[in-house]
C-alpha cells in the first residue's frame, strides 16, 4: 500500500501501481461477469453504463473508506499534509491494489468473493435506481413491472421566450409525485422521474 509520493521521498521504493494495474482488470472482470449473470435481460447498451455506475473512482473510494484503507496507505509528507489519506483518487487506487494483491495471493475465487461482498449492495442500489438508463425509461419500466399505468407528465412553463424554465410533475396511477425543474421540458421530466423513482424504490426497502 505504497503511494508514489512515499516512494519518491524514500529513495525510489516500489509502489503499488503495478498492483493497481492488475487489480483494475480483475475488478472489471468480476463486476462485468456478475452483471452479465445477474441481469440476463439487459443488453450491452444497458450493462456498460451500469458497470460504469458501479466501478468508478467515487464508488471505489467509498468502499475504501468503509474498509479504512486510508489508515494503511504509506504516503509522502506533502500528501499527508494535504489530506491525501482521504483523497478519492488515492483511496480508489489503493482498493484496486488490494484487489490485485488478493488475486495474486489467493486466486480469482477468493478475489471474486471479496469483491462481491464489497460491491454487492452497490450493484443492487445502482440497478434499483435505474443506473445505466435515463430516469424516464427507468420509471416507465418500474411502473410496468408493478402493473400500473405508464407515467404521465404535467408541464408548466415560466419566464420569457429567451429564458424559459419548466416544471414537470409526474403522475402514476393517479398519484402525483414531486416536481422537477429544468431549462427544457426533457430536463424537467428527467428530474421529476428520478425523484419519483426514489420515492417508489424507498417504499420497497
Amino acid at each position: 500500500m505504497t503511494h508514489r509520493s512515499f516512494a519518491y521521498e524514500s529513495g525510489g521504493l516500489p509502489t503499488n501501481e503495478r498492483l493497481e494495474f492488475l487489480g483494475d482488470s480483475v475488478l472489471g472482470l468480476i463486476i462485468t461477469r456478475e452483471l452479465y449473470t445477474k441481469f440476463p435481460g439487459l443488453d450491452e447498451s444497458r450493462l456498460s453504463p451500469l458497470r460504469s455506475g458501479v466501478v468508478n473512482t467515487k464508488a471505489l473510494a467509498m468502499i475504501a473508506r468503509q474498509l479504512s484503507l486510508g489508515d494503511y496507505v504509506r504516503i509522502g509528507k506533502g500528501e499527508e499534509s494535504s489530506g491525501g489519506r482521504d483523497k478519492n483518487s488515492i483511496l480508489a487506487d489503493s482498493l484496486e491494489a488490494l484487489v490485485g494483491a488478493i488475486y495474486l495471493e489467493h486466486g480469482l475465487h477468493l478475489a471474486t468473493s471479496k469483491v462481491l461482498e464489497w460491491f454487492g449492495p452497490l450493484i443492487e442500489s445502482a440497478n434499483a435506481q435505474g443506473a445505466g438508463i435515463d430516469g424516464k425509461t427507468a420509471l416507465q419500466e418500474l411502473a410496468a413491472a408493478r402493473g400500473v399505468n405508464a407515467p404521465e407528465y404535467e408541464i408548466e412553463e415560466f419566464g420569457p421566450d429567451h429564458d424559459k424554465s419548466f416544471l414537470a410533475l409526474v403522475v402514476i396511477g393517479g398519484e402525483r409525485f414531486a416536481q422537477g425543474g429544468g431549462k427544457s421540458k426533457r430536463e424537467a421530466e428527467q428530474v421529476a422521474a428520478k425523484l419519483a423513482l426514489e420515492v417508489l424504490n424507498a417504499r420497497t426497502t
